[in-house]
């Protein structure tokens, strides 16, 4: 039987992965640093096969404790501070977590002699590329981070490509573009998008809040995304890959279509209030991935499409407010 250690296990790729990881046999072990963590609670109940180790991706020790208990022959590393807006407020922890974090991990794995037997995941972000150089972004394309969290990351990112270089390990960064779904925290715009439109429809309020709606996005379902982070440690050789669904959307693309599939008007006017403190210092206003490499070497092709995906999402969120969930 594999192991495999996740941290960020609570967040939303981490459920989707266990889910995953479990159906295939593994034994999944989740580092968390809060026992009392809310969603830790929530995630027990979900699936109680998986166990808890702890550990603080800002504390080395704790790191190298938890790695020495689980001997993991699979790490995935998705524990961040994941939300960029909150990444301007706090820049240097995000710069410890996100950035740091990858590092002490990577570290740990190392001075436990396990560099040649654990293979390591990177969740890497398309938030790298921010003032984009090229349209589509691919592997090539020149990062230029826009937030603290895109900077953290692109750190995080060469880390893992010394550290594959450096000590031959098997090292794979993912890509990834924005990708969302049931289990999306609600200080992200597309669940708070959702969840708001499920109150509207259901009576409990008429209107709800949102900055810019011009940004555009590469939009998948992170159900298929966990998938291709899977697939890029069962190869041979590890590499970096775009993980992407290649078509972009607005976010006003996707009030609408929340609208929509809630069967309300689809005036976004009608529901949304412009509220100007919502807009970041400095945004990044168009994203999309080019996933052939993905699709030619992983055999990766996304299930879910943009429609699809919100509507999956509202009517979640539909079950939430009406209490069916």
């Amino acid at each position: 039987m594999k192991s495999a250690l996740i941290t960020g296990i609570t967040g939303q790729d981490g459920h989707h992965l266990t889910k995953l990881l479990l159906s295939k046999g593994y034994e999944v072990h989740g580092l968390v640093n809060d026992r009392l963590d809310p969603r830790l609670q929530k995630f027990k109940k979900r699936f109680p096969e998986a166990k808890i180790v702890s550990g603080d991706l800002t504390d080395f020790s704790s790191l190298l404790e938890a790695v020495e208990k689980v001997q993991p022959d699979e790490v995935y590393n998705l524990g961040a501070l994941t939300f960029v807006g909150l990444s301007f407020k706090q820049p240097e922890l995000t710069a410890n977590v996100t950035g740091l974090g990858t590092l002490r991990l990577l570290e740990a794995i190392r001075k436990i002699g396990r560099e040649d037997t654990t293979r390591f995941y990177q969740a890497s972000s398309s938030e790298m590329f921010g003032k984009v150089r090229e349209t589509p972004q691919t592997e090539l394309t020149p990062f230029h981070p826009r937030s603290p969290y895109g900077v953290a990351k692109t750190f995080a990112h060469y880390t893992c490509v010394n550290y594959r270089e450096a000590y031959n390990m098997h090292v794979s960064c993912g890509i990834l573009f924005n990708h969302e779904g049931e289990y999306r925290g609600h200080e992200f715009v597309t669940r708070k998008i959702t969840s708001n439109v499920a109150m509207i429809k259901t009576g409990k309020q008429n209107r709800f809040s949102l900055g810019d709606l011009t940004p555009q996005r590469d939009w998948g379902y992170a159900g298929d995304y966990v998938e291709a982070m899977w697939l890029m440690l069962q190869q041979k050789n590890p590499d970096d890959y775009v993980i992407a669904t290649g078509k972009t959307h607005s976010v006003g693309d996707f009030v609408e279509e929340a609208l929509r599939a809630a069967g309300l008007e689809e005036k976004i006017e009608d529901y949304v209030d412009f509220d100007e403190q919502m807009i970041r210092p400095s945004e990044v206003d168009l994203l999309v991935g080019d996933p052939q490499k993905a699709k030619k070497v992983l055999g990766w092709v996304p299930k879910v499409n943009f429609k699809d995906l919100v509507k999956l999402m509202v009517d979640h969120d539909l079950e939430l407010e009406s209490g069916m969930n």
